[in-house]
């Protein structure tokens, strides 16, 4: 999967699997969530967010289920 570098002081790069609907974020401690059916537009908005950190607390942590893979 391609990863995405974002500008975030929590999280380091985003990426997504269209076919599975999964999105992976990497934070910046090294650890690497995968999130579970996540629309695409909602990767897009996460990777151009102003601050993706602030957007994935918002709209993503809580909203799907998750694992952590690293």
């Amino acid at each position: 999967m391609r990863m995405e570098t974002v500008n975030s002081s929590n999280i380091s790069a985003v990426g997504y699997d269209s076919q599975c609907d999964i999105m992976h974020v990497k934070f910046n401690n090294g650890s690497v969530y995968a999130y579970f059916n996540v629309p695409e537009n909602i990767f897009y908005d996460l990777v151009h967010a102003n601050s993706p950190g602030s957007y994935h607390h918002s709209f993503v942590k809580y909203r799907y289920k998750y694992a952590r893979i690293v």
